[in-house]
């Protein structure tokens, strides 16, 4: 019954800018840690970031540092990722998440997943 959205992926250039948003369903947000993680091709699945279900907590992989900023609007039932300062090595496969326990990004495992947005960066 829980839907996850992603839109606004797409092609752009490196140095440039996008926002994903991540559209919820069946299940309001707003008691839940949500987050996006990536895949590129021939890649495992990596986490990006996190954010608490309060919005006053995030957590950010090393690669993204500085560069990404997550966020969410609960009454929207919506979360966002930011990407600034874009890198071909940001081309991947991003996905929305919903739930899990976050103690570091080794055992953070979510409930719920997007089926994702494609990301390309282009040099």
């Amino acid at each position: 019954q829980v839907q996850l959205v992603e839109s606004g992926g797409g092609l752009v250039q490196a140095g440039g800018s996008l926002r994903l948003s991540c559209a919820a369903s069946g299940r309001a947000i707003s008691r839940y840690r949500m987050g996006w993680f990536r895949q590129a091709p021939g890649k495992e699945r990596e986490f990006v970031a996190t954010i608490s279900w309060r919005g006053g907590s995030t957590y950010y992989t090393d690669s993204v540092k500085g560069r990404f900023t997550i966020s969410r609007d609960n009454a929207k039932n919506t979360v966002y990722l930011q990407m600034n300062s874009l890198k071909p090595e940001d081309t991947a496969v991003y996905f929305c998440t919903l739930g899990g326990v976050f103690s570091g990004s080794g055992s953070y495992r979510p409930d719920y997943w997007g089926q994702g947005a494609q990301v390309t960066v282009s040099s």
